[in-house]
């Protein structure tokens, strides 16, 4: 069904979509087990990394914003309906609003309970807010809640995806990954 005159995503939009999606399902499972252990020197390096890794997530998810922005994806399939499409617009909003959200959400909550933060253990980044840990718990429960979102947004999305290709059969999945382009099977 696919073949070179497919349109297709930027390549430039594809690395930035699966380095953010690898970063996500890192991030995710990092957070759930580093919630649960004692405190410990270990406990401290892996919230020292997931807040360093936090912040450059949220920098390419700005950076793929701003691609996307400037470079116009490719239109969906002309047989979707009119309610699918919204439904997909919607979920691609949604999942940028989380994607977003998460980390905005846990910086402000390491920020307002008086954790600083140091990028990579390298370079120490101003706090933005002064601390105050009842605002920091509510940024704690909106942290939770954007993560939750997200993981079922993620979810909708790959099942979505898996929807496309192999019941619809169109080329949604194919155009984003470059070593399908060519033939399907």
């Amino acid at each position: 069904m696919s073949d070179s005159s497919t349109p297709r995503y930027t390549g430039v939009a594809i690395f930035l979509h699966w380095l953010i999606a690898l970063g996500i399902f890192c991030m995710i499972p990092l957070g759930v087990y580093m919630h649960d252990l004692p405190l410990s020197p270990q406990k401290l390096q892996l919230y020292s990394l997931h807040k360093s890794v936090g912040v450059l997530l949220l920098l390419l998810i700005f950076i793929r914003l701003f691609w996307r922005a400037t470079h116009r994806p490719p239109a969906l399939p002309a047989a979707m309906s009119a309610k699918e499409q919204r439904i997909a617009h919607g979920m691609s909003h949604a999942l940028y609003l989380f994607m977003l959200l998460s980390p905005v959400t846990g910086g402000l909550m390491s920020a307002f309970f008086g954790k600083p933060l140091v990028l990579f253990g390298i370079l120490p980044m101003p706090s933005p807010v002064e601390a105050n840990e009842d605002i920091g718990k509510l940024f704690a429960i909106l942290h939770e809640v954007s993560n939750y979102a997200l993981c079922t947004l993620v979810a909708l999305h790959i099942l979505a995806s898996l929807k496309h290709h192999f019941k619809d059969r169109d080329d949604v999945l194919i155009r984003m990954l470059p070593f399908l382009a060519k033939s399907r099977p």
